[in-house]
């Protein structure tokens, strides 16, 4: 980014000033958001024991595993590139890829802190709307992590898991 900013500085100054200006921006938020993410990955890699987090949302989980992995999603608040590293975790615990990838829809999709915002900036109507329109897509969110996990051979998803535990 700095060495396409430098450019938009030196060729058309106004636009690269207006670029710095927003990759700034963006790099303050970044820096506001990873640390406190990553302190809490650290306490739930400390703090949750694997055996735990199997029975709550591994292979055996079912629906409980589902309804876990949709509420943690949803009670996150922040970016999405936020929930990556808290799903690596999750997979290094023992988690279901089904239910990462619930996870992952439920932070992008319904967000209760969103709802909350939606509610007092634009209305109730605005956000029960929008939250209806969603129900369906939270549904088929389900739908393709299962077909996901299914459609993915048994060496796919060992080298997922092993991704997971060297990456975190």
């Amino acid at each position: 980014m700095a060495v396409i900013n430098l450019g938009l500085v030196i060729i058309y100054p106004s636009i690269g000033k207006t670029s710095l200006s927003i990759t700034w921006i963006n790099t303050l938020e970044m820096l506001s958001v990873i640390p406190p993410i990553f302190i809490l990955l650290g306490l739930l890699d400390v703090w949750v024991q694997r055996e735990t987090m199997i029975k709550l949302m591994g292979e055996k989980s079912g629906f409980i595993g589902v309804a876990l992995a949709f509420f943690l999603g949803s009670a996150a608040a922040g970016p999405l590139y936020a929930a990556f590293p808290i799903a690596g975790v999750l997979l290094k615990k023992g988690s279901k890829l089904s239910n990462v990838l619930i996870f992952i829809g439920g932070w992008s999709t319904t967000k209760i802190p969103m709802l909350l915002f939606e509610t007092s900036a634009i209305g109730w109507k605005f956000m029960l709307t929008r939250f209806i329109i969603d129900i369906p897509g939270i549904a088929l969110i389900a739908l393709i992590a299962y077909i996901t996990q299914k459609a993915l051979s048994e060496k796919e998803m060992k080298h997922i898991f092993e991704k997971a535990k060297s990456q975190i």
